[in-house]
């Protein structure tokens, strides 16, 4: 913690705002674009063969639903495009009538039109032959799938697992599915005027104007919506279909229009293969994520309750929710620093004021509170002052699951609304729940796109776990043993897909945190996976996350499992080993021990940097929950024995522990030999905009008699407005911030020209790159280490 000596942050100084000059890579022509329109004949004639049949095909399809006595699907036909991959999303829309349902990230698009008989594009595949003007983006179509199976679409659109199930579902076994539909429509809501000159009346007028016709645009998207969910409910209701949840990003006072909804269906097994192969709209089909909290088996025994006085936090302290199983309020480590009027059961069915935790042996939330008051260590004698509020919203039942009608999005969108609009305004949140399964990278799941989309609407950081690798388990989740046992060494094993981080720790602004182990251990059989402080703990899932994120974005301490060598493998916790595990509060509502080390996870991993980000708040009470996201990023540091290691494995390195193990301390103050510039408050920069920022370095760090090496690190903390039906990242990012810095000597002025589109200025280039050490292309955060003399 700060010491008497506060070395406070600096301002970072704004020098110059203007428009971006982007860097003008020569693009060269796509070659199949260029044949396509050498051919034009040959080309139109072969996409014009591949729409009659499409057509056709679909229109038998759904004559025989006709005679099957099936309702006819009232949607248009679905297809899938090859396209070059300049072409951009609006020209399908506006060249030939297409609705985008999905774009791909291999240059697939999958589309839908209205026009079943493909008369128009038909039409335009014409002028395309004839040379006629406003037809060339037909070149840029390199296919129309000849899909009769529709094999492809299925593959982009069904969850892995689906897809391996696909040609032997059972017709009249139940399923519960998420179906996620593309709501996108032909129009948008236009950007918000600027006053300018405008005089009060006109101005208003104008303002007036602009809210009518947002209005008007969410009415049309309503009624869009109601369309499609009727139309798949005439697909699902001969099969006794229920809807267990409707959810979609729809938020009155945005400024543009959600691009989708989600059903949570149960039907049976014949109902989901005539839905998905008869609804174009569809774009993901996944399975509910199934909450997953380790229990370990054995536990440690502890004997005695030490002598300790909690004092409650200042009234005025920062306040954070945990989203988990409840707390057992009444803890005597716990008590003082429980918001008990906050205190709220979202449970469906259950009264709002069961709180408790029923998790047996030794709870869950009630840990997790323990890890975010306490940190690392449990006081233990004397008196110990609480520095934040625990607000306490339960939404795992005593299984630590959600129940089934209990959609994860709407659940987290409730608990922060309920918290952020309350009275203390809390803006932190633990999250320490996941699926039990690796996050899909096709599509941002619903469950981390809400987080996205909460933390763009809110000033509120959410620190979400990674998720926890089993310690057994059979195909296809294969667990740690199991993984071993077919020859994936630790800590290889953790590349596997299997062990990718599980949902909804993908999301962008979520900050997400993995588990290092405390170092190795060996007693008789048994042993660590680890062996040095600070590796990846053998449950904690790795990245990268989705389209190459770092994930996890940092870690902290929550213990290592240990190995017997036997045959058959076990994977577990043994006692004998508890300076493995992190020292946690327990519940004692099923009996045993206040606290103990005998259980590990990156449950309890994170609630030790949600612990940092409280310190924040506590420190910069008035500022963004951004800047507390780049501090704890900048924070971390890899272990020392990381330095040296060979390129391949400090990238293998980065998937596991992110940037490295938070600090709390580096964080929220500075020392003699560290100093740290920071933006103030909200700084919001438009698409295509630019700010230059200087940092000054004081003339006897420059001085030629000095050597020493510097590290300067540069982290970039921003939301943007998610979009699920995008694949790549600038695609479902609304807008997306990078960074460049000056080269050696280089000068001011040059810099300007080369960041900022100056008026009759050519870009001048001077001196040579600085060799960053990573510069990854992400949102969270870049680091360095940069030797000078």
């Amino acid at each position: 913690m700060p010491g008497a000596h506060n070395f406070e942050h600096l301002p970072l100084l704004l020098r110059k705002q203007g428009p971006a000059r982007f860097p003008r890579a020569p693009r060269e022509p796509n070659p199949i674009t260029t044949a396509n329109r050498a051919n034009r004949a040959d080309h139109s004639t072969t996409l014009q063969s591949r729409a009659v049949s499409a057509s056709s095909r679909w229109q038998a399809l759904q004559s025989q639903r006709g005679q099957d006595g099936l309702p006819v699907v009232k949607a248009g036909i679905p297809l899938l495009l090859k396209i070059d991959t300049s072409l951009d999303m609006e020209d399908l829309r506006n060249s030939f009538g297409f609705e985008i349902v999905s774009e791909q990230e291999d240059g697939f698009v999958i589309v839908t039109s209205e026009d079943v008989d493909l008369a128009s594009f038909q039409d335009t595949l014409g002028d395309f032959f004839r040379n006629i003007r406003g037809s060339a983006n037909v070149a840029r179509i390199h296919d129309l799938v000849d899909d009769p199976t529709q094999e492809e679409r299925l593959r982009r659109i069904l969850s892995d697992v689906l897809l391996a199930e696909w040609g032997v579902i059972d017709d009249a076994s139940p399923y519960i599915v998420d179906v996620s539909i593309a709501c996108v429509g032909n129009w948008q809501i236009r950007n918000k005027p600027k006053r300018g000159r405008l005089t009060a009346p006109k101005w208003a007028a104008k303002e007036a104007a602009w809210f009518a016709d947002r209005n008007a645009a969410y009415d049309q998207w309503d009624a869009l919506q109601t369309e499609r969910h009727e139309s798949v409910m005439a697909i699902v209701s001969p099969y006794n279909a229920e809807v267990l949840m409707h959810v979609d990003d729809y938020t009155p006072d945005a400024a543009t229009l959600p691009d989708c909804f989600t059903l949570r269906l149960k039907l049976s097994g014949k109902g989901l293969k005539d839905l998905v192969v008869n609804y174009p709209y569809i774009f993901e089909v996944v399975e509910p994520d199934d909450i997953e909290t380790p229990q370990q088996v054995q536990r440690e025994q502890a004997a005695v309750i030490a002598n300790t006085t909690i004092l409650p936090p200042d009234a005025q302290a920062p306040a954070v929710c945990l989203i988990d199983s409840g707390i057992q309020e009444e803890h005597v480590w716990l008590e003082p620093a429980i918001d008990k009027p906050e205190s709220h059961c979202f449970i469906p069915g259950i009264a709002t004021t069961d709180i408790a935790d029923y998790v047996a042996p030794s709870g869950h939330g009630t840990r997790v509170a323990g890890a975010v008051i306490h940190g690392e260590v449990v006081p233990k004698n004397g008196q110990s002052q609480a520095r934040m509020w625990v607000q306490n919203a339960r939404v795992l039942d005593a299984n630590c699951g959600l129940l089934e009608d209990m959609f994860p999005p709407i659940v987290v969108r409730e608990v922060v609304k309920h918290y952020h609009n309350g009275p203390r305004h809390t803006r932190i949140f633990n999250h320490s729940i996941n699926a039990d399964t690796p996050c899909r990278i096709r599509h941002m799941s619903a469950w981390a796109a809400e987080i996205d989309r909460i933390s763009f609407e809110n000033d509120v950081l959410i620190i979400q776990s990674a998720g926890n690798i089993k310690t057994s388990s059979p195909a296809p989740k294969l667990g740690i043993a199991e993984l071993v046992t077919n020859g994936k060494s630790y800590p290889d094993y953790l590349k596997e897909p299997t062990c990718r981080i599980a949902s909804p720790a993908q999301s962008f602004q979520a900050m997400t945190v993995g588990s290092v182990a405390y170092g190795g251990f060996q007693f008789g059989d048994w042993r660590s996976f680890a062996s040095s402080d600070g590796e990846p703990s053998a449950f904690s899932r790795a990245g990268l996350g989705i389209w190459g994120s770092i994930k996890p974005d940092v870690v902290e301490y929550g213990g290592d499992c240990l190995n017997n060598d036997g045959n058959p493998l076990v994977v577990t916790t043994p006692t004998v080993a508890h300076d493995c595990y992190p020292e946690l509060v327990r519940s004692t509502l099923h009996g045993g021990p206040a606290f103990a080390r005998d259980e590990v996870g990156t449950s309890y991993a994170t609630p030790k940097v949600t612990r940092i980000a409280a310190e924040l708040q506590r420190v910069l009470p008035d500022e963004s929950c951004l800047l507390y996201r780049a501090l704890i990023a900048q924070s971390a540091r890899w272990p020392i024995w990381a330095v040296g290691l060979a390129p391949e494995r400090m990238a293998a390195l980065l998937q596991r522990i992110g940037y490295g193990l938070a600090d709390i301390d580096r964080a929220t103050a500075n020392t003699d030999h560290r100093v740290t510039f920071v933006t103030t408050g909200d700084t919001e920069i438009s698409a295509g905009d630019c700010h230059i920022y200087q940092v000054r370095i004081p003339e006897q760090m420059r001085r030629p008699g000095d050597d020493y090496d510097i590290r300067v690190e540069a982290t970039l903390s921003y939301v943007a407005e998610p979009r699920r039906t995008r694949r790549t990242h600038r695609g479902y990012l609304s807008t997306w911030v990078d960074w460049v810095s000056n080269r050696k000597d280089e000068q001011l002025d040059s810099f300007l020209t080369r960041a900022i589109k100056i008026e009759d200025e050519d870009a001048i280039r001077e001196g040579t790159s600085f060799g960053w050490t990573s510069s990854h292309a992400v949102h969270r955060a870049r680091f360095l280490i940069l030797g000078e003399t």
